[in-house]
């Protein structure tokens, strides 16, 4: 059976999002440690990505990895879109919009919850108590 290097403007690579951690990880010519290393992280964490049935990186770890081997976000968090970041190509969802954790996800639903007329004091108050 003849195998294919995949490159990373192939259009048609998808697969888990294990496979498109290590794929990604691959294409920076990065070791598990050289990648972990780079993220701050224990190589673990890494190995623990790659296995099929492991654990699942944090949305602040995906931007990162993304970031880090130079693949597009779209792609390392969904399997849709082109492998690569096309030049300064504005993603379809800006990561950083989405809460990173259980505590910025009760935030934001607390938040929506105050009047629309009452937001504005709310947040300079907390921009100020911090």
């Amino acid at each position: 059976m003849i195998q294919h290097r995949r490159r990373a403007s192939d259009r048609a690579f998808w697969g888990p999002l294990s496979i498109r951690i290590r794929h990604a990880r691959k294409l920076a010519h990065f070791s598990q440690a050289e990648l972990a290393n780079a993220l701050g992280i224990g190589p673990s964490a890494v190995a623990q990505w790659e296995l099929p049935t492991g654990t699942s990186p944090t949305l602040r770890h995906l931007i990162e990895i993304a970031t880090v081997c130079g693949v597009a976000f779209e792609w390392l968090s969904t399997g849709r879109g082109t492998v690569a970041t096309v030049g300064d190509e504005a993603p379809a969802v800006e990561p950083t919009s989405f809460a990173t954790d259980e505590t910025e996800d009760r935030m934001l639903a607390a938040f929506r919850r105050v009047p629309t007329r009452k937001r504005e004091a709310l947040l300079r108050w907390l921009e100020e108590f911090f």
